[in-house]
């Protein structure tokens, strides 16, 4: 008898609005967009973000979606995506940045424009982003940011420097922010992916394959294509799988700092932590340099 009371007591009890999250990078094949299918599963309201809505139209028609084309080189597609976000929703709790692109090829030969895009997408991009979204957090003092970066920062190899020089970056600029962040009520949390199946080597084969004739790596070139694909061989962890734990993570009232998982994010750890000359002993039998 007091349980139906009780009940009938939280019944008149306004319902929790469904968090709201935006999430940057979600074409259909990659981690963005299994990350806001796990989000929607979760009751979340996800904007899901690429810069073709096209590439997303899966998606379409799904109340639990609010699709918008944004580019993260640009600062009136970002500020009018946040804009429009807070006009239909009046907030933004979780911001996902997963927006990027791969860069294979040898340091000494990829041009300095391709070195420059990447960064522009990896690292302004999310910071463009971050200062577009905190503001609002700040003003609720709630909110929460992932940024997505990688594995291979924490032991990096030949052939994709430029990539691995980006999700460096980022991961120190997430160490930063979670530590500047914190007094304004906003958790910070790294979000490290190993192996996981993506299109991420479909990007990385595209941006070998624009790079100008090799000339002092003309020898490593078929080892350089190898290492555009390395993350998708036999054994990369599903894509749905890796969303579902990252979101949850991410969901989880107390935020942990850092999350990581798929293939080799245990490896990569221990990497990290061994000397120099054995790292690079291990890295040059793998990429074969």
């Amino acid at each position: 008898m007091g349980d139906s009371i009780s009940g009938g007591g939280d019944h008149n009890q306004p319902h929790p609005q469904p968090d709201v999250v935006l999430i940057t990078g979600c074409s259909q094949g990659g981690i963005g967009h299994a990350m806001a299918r796990a989000f929607a599963a979760r009751d979340c309201k996800v904007v899901a973000t690429t810069r073709s809505k096209s590439s997303m139209s899966d998606l379409d028609g799904d109340s639990r979606f609010f699709l918008r084309e944004l580019d993260v080189l640009d600062d009136r597609s970002v500020n009018k995506v946040v804009s429009d976000v807070i006009d239909k929703f009046g907030k933004i709790d979780v911001l996902v940045n997963n927006a990027g692109v791969q860069c294979i090829g040898p340091l000494a030969e990829v041009s300095l424009s391709s070195l420059q895009q990447t960064f522009d997408t990896n690292v302004y991009g999310s910071m463009r982003m971050i200062q577009a979204t905190v503001p609002h957090m700040a003003k609720r003092r709630k909110g929460k940011v992932a940024n997505v970066g990688s594995v291979t920062a924490l032991s990096p190899g030949p052939w994709a420097g430029v990539y691995i020089a980006t999700k460096a970056a980022l991961h120190a600029l997430t160490d930063t922010l979670r530590l500047e962040l914190k007094p304004l009520g906003i958790d910070v949390i790294n979000i490290v992916p190993g192996a996981v199946k993506s299109n991420i080597g479909n990007s990385a084969s595209a941006s070998f394959n624009k790079l100008p004739e090799l000339k002092l790596y003309k020898p490593f070139e078929a080892v350089i294509r190898e290492r555009a694909n390395f993350s998708q061989q036999v054994g990369a962890t599903p894509t749905d799988e890796f969303a579902k734990a990252a979101v949850d993570a991410i969901l989880r009232k107390n935020t942990p700092s850092w999350f990581t998982g798929g293939k080799y994010s245990t490896a990569s750890a221990i990497m990290y932590h061994l000397p120099l000359f054995i790292r690079d002993f291990i890295m040059r039998k793998a990429m074969k340099c």
